[in-house]
């Protein structure tokens, strides 16, 4: 099982709707709405690391209102 944190930028105001969308998506588990550098951050529980690509890099960065992403992948 590999689990990654991943780090959305958001534009203004759009955060609650975001975090619905996300939350939405198969493999990940939860999202929060956060305060500092980034808006939210997702929790994925995937088999593969191509899963986690597959979420952060096509299925969050293609939500519209999503500027960027930052994945990083749990070492344990």
């Amino acid at each position: 099982m590999v689990t990654a944190f991943i780090m959305v930028k958001a534009n203004t105001g759009e955060a609650d709707r975001l975090r619905e969308e996300i939350e939405s998506i198969d493999g990940v588990v939860s999202a929060h709405i956060v305060a500092g550098d980034v808006d939210l951050i997702a929790k994925a529980s995937v088999d593969a690391p191509a899963a986690v690509k597959q979420i952060a890099a096509t299925e969050i960065q293609g939500v519209d209102g999503v500027e960027g992403t930052q994945t990083y992948i749990a070492m344990d």
